[in-house]
């Protein structure tokens, strides 16, 4: 931290206080999207997180870094709008534009976006504390995101301040305005939770050369609209999502059962345009209108891959189509 640029922006510099903050913004951003699962809440209050920081400059008695400190602003943020925010928004089955199958269950988080990799390659590179269980990149695949967004706010912050910042007790406690007791007992409740969810570990890798044949074979699948050959690619546990819609289906049976009953819709899926989400592949998905013989952007298609098979198909809807650098409509 430059002194100077400090005392400088406590007498109301307001290049000072950017160049103070820039260092932190990126991966600040992803912390509130780690604690939000939505990439628009984030930017929201990451903003309102910068806005007090501003206003709140005179109170900054230096004894933690810049960088802490800026944390447990965002941190604190994030905890006002989870517990202020109304995040279940009404979705029915008439949402489909076609009848779906009976799915496996209606998934909990319908806010849930997915966040591109051209932002995360802006993320400096800082080593996580000593108590971090997480790699900070690891900590961003969708099946955490999602599971992380299951935990009640306090063990939610507990968890990615200990297991992905990696602070102690003790500095976790401080920033949270908690105990350590109640941190402690936060964070176990919330691994727990994690393991049950069996986001814990990593998936097994699988060798590039497999996992870009397995991506071929995805892409003239989809594009084929070969139900048959779509299925065979997956594991016999594969979860199907799509939010905002609820409909989660597990199993090659119910993601069978899925793809047949929407293949009338998905059959004008012609074009798929590789990007990347949450370090998994991704795909935005264009369908041609016929009168016009425009591609219009349909959709976001993220996949997670474990063993050299698909684990998880997401689809999501193409609000970000501009973070992904998706063009709305394709020659």
């Amino acid at each position: 931290m430059s002194a100077e640029l400090l005392e400088r922006a406590r007498a109301g510099d307001r290049e000072a206080f950017t160049a103070l903050v820039e260092p932190h913004h990126r991966e600040l951003h992803v912390h509130c999207y780690r604690m939000l699962g939505s990439v628009q809440d984030a930017e929201d209050v990451l903003q309102d997180t910068l806005l007090a920081a501003w206003l709140g400059l005179a109170g900054f008695e230096g004894r933690s870094s810049v960088r802490t400190w800026l944390y447990r602003i965002a941190t604190n943020r994030c905890l006002n709008h989870l517990r202020s925010a109304k995040r279940q928004p009404a979705t029915t089955a008439a949402a489909m534009p076609v009848p779906a199958p009976e799915p496996t269950r209606l998934g909990e988080v319908p806010w849930l976006q997915p966040y591109p990799d051209v932002l995360l390659e802006e993320l400096p590179d800082r080593v996580p504390g000593p108590e971090a269980r997480y790699e900070a990149r690891e900590a961003i695949s969708l099946a955490f995101i999602t599971a992380v967004q299951l935990l009640p706010p306090n063990q939610r912050a507990a968890l990615l301040m200990r297991d992905v910042l990696g602070y102690r007790a003790k500095e976790a406690a401080e920033l949270l305005d908690l105990t350590e007791d109640a941190v402690t007992n936060a964070l176990k409740r919330a691994r727990a939770t994690l393991d049950a969810a069996q986001v814990a570990g990593q998936p097994t890798p699988t060798d590039e050369s497999v996992e870009q044949v397995l991506l071929d074979r995805f892409v003239t699948a989809f594009s084929e609209h070969d139900v048959d050959g779509l299925v065979a690619l997956m594991s016999d546990d594969v979860w199907v999502r799509m939010p905002p819609l609820p409909f989660e289906y597990r199993g090659t049976e119910a993601v069978h059962r899925f793809f047949t009953a929407i293949h009338p819709h998905w059959r004008q899926s012609d074009r798929l345009v590789p990007v990347r989400a949450n370090g998994q592949p991704a795909w935005g998905a264009y369908s041609r209108d016929r009168g016009t013989g425009i591609r219009h952007l349909t959709g976001l298609y993220v996949l997670g891959v474990d063993g050299g098979r698909i684990c998880e198909l997401t689809r999501f809807e193409t609000t970000l189509a501009p973070y992904f650098g998706l063009p709305r409509t394709l020659d």
